[in-house]
């Protein structure tokens, strides 16, 4: 079909109109009059500007509206893009302040426990070189400024050597020192064989005790010491002799004798000794036999365990001013009521088994306590943790004390032994 030039530039000129200018751009170029031209440029000078495709973000599009894109889980759709600056700025909302989320108790959860105090405190080997001073509680506290008790004395051996808890207050390692020589020479005990103290910067332990924390604390076992020095080995495997009966109420008069009492009241009787604690069967042989004068007495108080050895328990020193002290002890000899009290607790029979219900019913799991944590204890115990101490071992070389030579045998272990001492 043959049209001519002029029907064919109006026939361009309508489907330039119709796809706009981005089409003409891309396609061909076609050749027609300058009548035909000046119509299609007119046409496409008043189209509306394509609108763009959909696809990524612009270059030009701002930080904020990019990170928000990159942060959209996958599949879902993202947010508008807006570019903020094609509005003016009395138009643009300040951005909200995002409030943190609160933890919740799966979050908590899996957050990781906090490192016991006991390990902390269990792997220092040498004490704070700061000053002397018991700090918290006897069971919830620390030491700093340790002394530690030489392994050998004249009238003492420390024993059980590698827990390395021969450390202590000065004014305990003082008065343990005195306290050794004197039964020696007025009591006429063979010496003190001295069991755990404190850890060189007291604390938690790994193992045993829950007190012994402030470095205030000593156990002295009522086996003599023997008339030769003990080497290392027998320290750590020498088993501590029961003063228990068989029956666990009373006293073994086999190995329980006039040198148990005497060296337990002399412990009672020195001012800075708050309490004595020994099993209730042997605060009933120490109130059979102790005399007209029951001072004493009210010191020595029952508690469980406690028949290996007996603790010994000062006061808060002068220096430690964050030492809390305990309760005061009742004014009377404590041989009345009290012990009654605890051989109910020593004789009261089992408690009854619970009736098994008809269906079984899984047991539920019960959290263990978790134990102390650094936190837990006073923030004092942080800096002593952190101090660096010089001391590497566990206490000096021991001094050259040559004890007399034995004329006897060393006396055997009485026939109730315990593998290790309590606690």
């Amino acid at each position: 079909m043959r049209f001519c030039g002029t029907n064919f530039g109006l026939l361009v000129t309508a489907i330039f109109a119709a796809t706009g200018s981005a089409w003409a751009a891309e396609s061909p170029p076609f050749f027609f009059s300058d009548t035909a031209a000046k119509a299609a440029a007119a046409a496409a000078a008043a189209a509306p500007a394509p609108t763009a495709a959909p696809g990524p973000a612009s270059t030009t599009t701002n930080a904020t509206a990019n990170s928000v894109d990159a942060d959209a889980p996958t599949g879902d759709a993202a947010p508008p893009t807006v570019d903020v600056n094609s509005k003016p700025k009395s138009e643009i909302a300040p951005a909200k302040a995002v409030k943190p989320a609160t933890p919740t108790s799966e979050d908590k959860a899996k957050a990781p426990a906090p490192i016991a105090a006991k390990k902390l405190f269990g792997a220092v080997k040498a004490p704070a070189s700061i000053k002397a001073r018991a700090i918290g509680a006897y069971s919830r506290g620390c030491l700093a400024g340790a002394t530690a008790l030489p392994i050998d004395g004249p009238a003492w051996q420390a024993m059980r050597l590698s827990r390395n808890r021969n450390w202590g207050h000065p004014k305990l390692v003082a008065l343990l020192e005195k306290y050794a020589s004197e039964v020696k020479q007025k009591d006429r005990w063979p010496g003190l064989l001295v069991g755990d103290i404190s850890q060189p910067r007291g604390g938690p332990m790994l193992t045993g005790h829950a007190s012994h924390q402030l470095g205030l604390d000593a156990d002295i076992w009522f086996t003599p010491m023997p008339s030769r020095r003990l080497s290392n080995s027998e320290r750590e495997n020498l088993a501590a002799t029961s003063m228990l009966a068989s029956d666990n109420l009373s006293v073994n008069k086999k190995v329980w004798g006039e040198g148990q009492i005497n060296i337990v009241r002399r412990a009672a009787s020195y001012p800075e000794v708050e309490r004595v604690l020994v099993h209730p069967a042997i605060k009933k042989a120490l109130c059979e036999a102790g005399g007209t004068d029951r001072k004493w007495l009210s010191k020595v108080r029952p508690y469980w365990g406690h028949f290996y050895h007996f603790h010994v328990r000062i006061g808060c020193p002068a220096d430690s001013p964050t030492c809390t002290k305990q309760a005061p002890i009742p004014g009377d000899d404590g041989c009345g009521k009290e012990l009654d009290d605890w051989f109910k607790l020593l004789t009261a029979p089992p408690p009854k088994p619970k009736p098994k219900p008809q269906v079984a019913q899984p047991a539920k799991p019960v959290k263990p306590k978790p134990p102390l944590s650094l936190a837990d204890l006073p923030a004092e115990c942080s800096t002593v943790l952190a101090s660096d101490g010089r001391i590497e071992t566990a206490s000096p070389p021991p001094a050259a004390v040559k004890p007399a030579k034995a004329t006897t045998k060393p006396r055997k272990p009485a026939e109730h032994k315990a593998t290790a001492d309590a606690q």
